[in-house]
C-alpha cells in the first residue's frame, strides 16, 4: 500500500485542497486522461456563458475526490468494513468514467446515429487502453487491488446506470461485487434516485463557472449518509433531516437545465456545431492503431471512437482544424462557415419552443413536420419515444427569414396536439 508520503495534493477552486492516491496521479498523468483538458464540460455553453470553460479533466479530479470523502464517511458506520482495494476502485472508477467523452462533450453523442454507443461504454474502452499502453497492471498490483476481481469491479461502476437499465432488480448480475455491497455502486453513478457524486460536482462546479448562486451543500449530506437496508438490497440513505438540501440539490439540477443546459441560444449554438461537424466528417483523418497487416489506421469524426488510439486525439481542438486547415480544402467549407458564424454571433434563430407539464409520445408530432420542416428546420431535446420539451430552429439568420419560417412550421404543429400542452410560446430571437 501507498505511505502517506506518497499522495499528491491538489488546489481545486470547489474543494480546496484534494489529496489523491498515488495510483490516481498515475492514472492523471496518461495521455489517455490529459486529453480531458481539451474536452468542455459544457460543450458550447460557453460561447452564451464566458466563464463557462471549465473541462472534463478538473470535473473527473472532483468526483475521485468526492468518491473517496463518501466512502470514507459510510466507513465510519460500523460493520460495513469497506476496505481499502474497494475505496481505491470507486475512486478509480470517478476519475476515468468521463473518458469516452467526445469533443464538446454530449454534443458528440447527438452527431452521428449510433444507438448502440454511449459515452459510458467508449469510457470503459478507454480505460482498458489507458491501463494497457501505460503498463498500469503491476501499478494497481502494487496498490493492493486484485485484477481478476477488481478491474471488473471498475467497470460496472463505470457502467452501472446502462448494466442496471438492461437488467433491472431483481436480478444481480454484476461481477464485481456481490449484492450485499450493492451500495458501492450508487457512489459515482446511481440509477436508483440519481443522488451521486459526480452530480454532487458538476452541480458545484458548474455553479461556479456560469456565475449562478448554489445552496445545495453535499458536505453535510455526506456526513448524514448511511448504509441501510431496503428491499433486499444494502442503499446508500440520508437523515430525514437533509429532505431540504435534497430538495435544493434537485431545484439546482432543475435550475442549471432551464438556465444553461437548455438555454435556446446554447442550443442553438450546440446545433451549429453538430451540423459542422456532420459536413466535415469524411474530411477529417485521424490516425489510429495498426492493423494486423501492418498498416496505420485512418478514422473520421464519426469512426474515430471504434479505436482508443484515434479516439485519443479527438477533442474540442477538432474545430481549429476545421476553422484553419493545413490544406485548403473546399469540402470544409460549409463546415468552417458554420463555426465562423458561431464566432461572428450569425447564429441559427429560435423558432419556437414548446414545454409539456406532461409527457406525450413524439410520433403524435413528428411526422407533423416532414418534407420542408425536415429540410429547413431541426428539432432538438427530442427522445425517440417521449417529448417533453422540443425546440425548433431554424439555419436562417435574418429575422425575416425567420419569421417566414416560424409561420410554416407554426401551421404544421397540429393544433390537437397543441392543445394538450399547458404552455406553447413561439420564441422567434
Amino acid at each position: 500500500m501507498a505511505a502517506i508520503g506518497d499522495y499528491k495534493v491538489f488546489n481545486d477552486p470547489i474543494h480546496g485542497l484534494v489529496k489523491l492516491h498515488p495510483l490516481l496521479v498515475k492514472i492523471i498523468g496518461t495521455p489517455q486522461f490529459q486529453r480531458l483538458r481539451n474536452i468542455k464540460q459544457l460543450g458550447g455553453t460557453s460561447y452564451v456563458y464566458p466563464g463557462a470553460t471549465h473541462s472534463r479533466f478538473e470535473h473527473s479530479i472532483g468526483v475521485a475526490y468526492l468518491a473517496g470523502e463518501l466512502v470514507q464517511a459510510l466507513n465510519n458506520q460500523p460493520g460495513l468494513n469497506i476496505t481499502p482495494a474497494e475505496k481505491l476502485c470507486v475512486q478509480i472508477a470517478g476519475l476515468c468514467h468521463d473518458l469516452g467523452h467526445g469533443p464538446f462533450s454530449h454534443l458528440y453523442e447527438e452527431m452521428f446515429e449510433r444507438n448502440e454507443w454511449t459515452h459510458e461504454m467508449a469510457s470503459v474502452d478507454m480505460f482498458d487502453h489507458l491501463v494497457e499502453e501505460n503498463n498500469l497492471m503491476d501499478n494497481m498490483t502494487n496498490a493492493g487491488l486484485n485484477l481478476a476481481l477488481d478491474l471488473d469491479f471498475i467497470r460496472e461502476l463505470c457502467l452501472v446506470k446502462l448494466i442496471l437499465t438492461i437488467l433491472p432488480p431483481p436480478q444481480w448480475l454484476l461481477n464485481g461485487r456481490p449484492e450485499d455491497r450493492s451500495f458501492l455502486y450508487e457512489i459515482v453513478a446511481n440509477k436508483r434516485n440519481g443522488i451521486d457524486v459526480d452530480k454532487w460536482d458538476y452541480f458545484a462546479r458548474d455553479c461556479h463557472y456560469l456565475g449562478m448562486k448554489n445552496s445545495f451543500d453535499y458536505q453535510r449530506l455526506i456526513l448524514s449518509a448511511r448504509v441501510c437496508a431496503w428491499d433486499n438490497r444494502n442503499e446508500i440513505c440520508f437523515r430525514d433531516k437533509e429532505v431540504f438540501n435534497l430538495y435544493d440539490m434537485f431545484y439546482t439540477r432543475f435550475s442549471l437545465h432551464k438556465r444553461a443546459y437548455k438555454h435556446k441560444v446554447a442550443k442553438a449554438i450546440g446545433l451549429m456545431i453538430i451540423h459542422a461537424f456532420r459536413i466535415a466528417n469524411e474530411h477529417i483523418q485521424i490516425r489510429g492503431s495498426v492493423n494486423d497487416d501492418g498498416e496505420v489506421q485512418i478514422f473520421n469524426l464519426n469512426t474515430a471512437r471504434d479505436d482508443m488510439e484515434a479516439y485519443t486525439k479527438l477533442t474540442d481542438d477538432v474545430v481549429e482544424l476545421i476553422r484553419n486547415p493545413q490544406n485548403a480544402n473546399a469540402a470544409l467549407t460549409g463546415a468552417k462557415e458554420l463555426l465562423d458564424r458561431i464566432h461572428s454571433r450569425n447564429l441559427y434563430k429560435c423558432l419556437g419552443e414548446i414545454v409539456g407539464a406532461r409527457e406525450f409520445p413524439c410520433e403524435n408530432l413528428l411526422p407533423s413536420v416532414s418534407g420542408a420542416a425536415a429540410r429547413e428546420a431541426e428539432f432538438h431535446g427530442a427522445s425517440d419515444r417521449f417529448l417533453a420539451e422540443m425546440s425548433i430552429f431554424s439555419p436562417h439568420s435574418s429575422r425575416s427569414e425567420a419569421e417566414k419560417s416560424r409561420r410554416h412550421h407554426s401551421s404544421l404543429l397540429r393544433s390537437d396536439m397543441l392543445s394538450t400542452l399547458p404552455l406553447c410560446t413561439a420564441l422567434l430571437c
